[in-house]
C-alpha cells in the first residue's frame, strides 16, 4: 500500500523543537502513526527509514538533526 504524500502530516523540526523546553534533546518526528509505505519504504508517519528509527535511541543531537534534515528533504521531494 502506499500512501498520498500530500495527505500526511508534514513534519517540521522548528515546530518541534518549539514544544520541547530549553535544553531538552532533540526530540522525536515520531507522530504515533507507525506504519510502513511499502512502494517508499519510509513509516507513513513520520517518515523515516526502519534503520533511523532503529538508532534513534541511541543518536545524539547532531546525529538526530540529521535525521530530522533527511526527514524534512523528503516531505518537499515528495510534495513536489
Amino acid at each position: 500500500m502506499s500512501i498520498d504524500p500530500a495527505a500526511r502530516r508534514h513534519l517540521s523540526l522548528v515546530e518541534a523543537l518549539r514544544r520541547q523546553p530549553p535544553g531538552a534533546p532533540v526530540p522525536s518526528p515520531c507522530v504515533g502513526v507507525c506504519r510502513m509505505d511499502e512502494s517508499s519504504g519510509l513509516c507513513a508517519g513520520c517518515w523515516r527509514t526502519l534503520d533511523e528509527i532503529a538508532i534513534w535511541g541511541r543518536s545524539d543531537d547532531t546525529a538526530r538533526r540529521r535525521i530530522w534534515q533527511a526527514v524534512e528533504a523528503r516531505q518537499s521531494a515528495a510534495l513536489r
